[in-house]
């Protein structure tokens, strides 16, 4: 689990996956937006800590220190009440900046319902 008081707060469970760990997102009621939807907070939010996952990952250096620069997400379509997952993916990783990409999907992870790009601001 991600030490982090955010993801103890969405309920995040962790699952291995292939490269960076997949966050497992379960609905409740504390989650409902609309009826029968996840509110768009919660996703972006397990978005951001999907990023961050992959970016602890990809560090493996746990005296690094990281903070988010920026932070944009393309909601694709409503999610449902139900589980929700999420991975993120380093596509840069540099000695100061990092940019991390994350998709969250429900069915499948070819049918993602949103995506966000982040930038974060290392430190080592």
């Amino acid at each position: 689990m991600i030490e982090i008081p955010y993801a103890e707060l969405l309920g995040l469970e962790v699952e291995q996956g292939e490269g960076a760990p997949v966050l497992v997102m379960p609905f409740d009621d504390g989650k409902i937006g609309r009826p029968g939807f996840i509110h768009g907070g919660a996703i972006g939010g397990l978005l951001e800590m999907a990023a961050v996952a992959a970016l602890m990952a990809a560090l493996d250096d746990e005296s690094a220190r990281w903070k988010p620069i920026n932070v944009t997400v393309d909601y694709m379509r409503g999610g449902r009440d139900q589980v929700t997952r999420a991975q993120g993916a380093v596509t840069r990783l540099g000695t100061r900046i990092a940019n991390v990409e994350s998709r969250a999907w429900q069915e499948s992870p070819d049918k993602p319902i949103a995506a966000a790009r982040m930038n974060f601001l290392i430190r080592r």
